[in-house]
């Protein structure tokens, strides 16, 4: 590889809004990184998903394709 051309690789703290931190690596110039979702309060990782039938859809691909 080619000396002093790749950026520089260090460890950050990442903090989600429910409070969650983890170290992760990045080549950002900076020491946290703030998200607003993570794998602890994400919906589908959670398990409280909802799926949302939206004007009757899955109802009228059942009746389209006799299911």
């Amino acid at each position: 590889m080619k000396e002093k051309i790749h950026p520089d690789y260090h460890e950050v703290t990442v903090t989600c809004a429910c409070g969650e931190t983890f170290k992760t690596g990045t080549t950002k110039k900076t020491d946290e990184i703030r998200v607003d979702i993570c794998n602890k309060c994400h919906p589908y990782f959670t398990g409280k998903q909802k799926l949302v039938d939206a004007g009757g859809k899955v109802d009228k691909f059942k009746k389209r394709y006799g299911i």
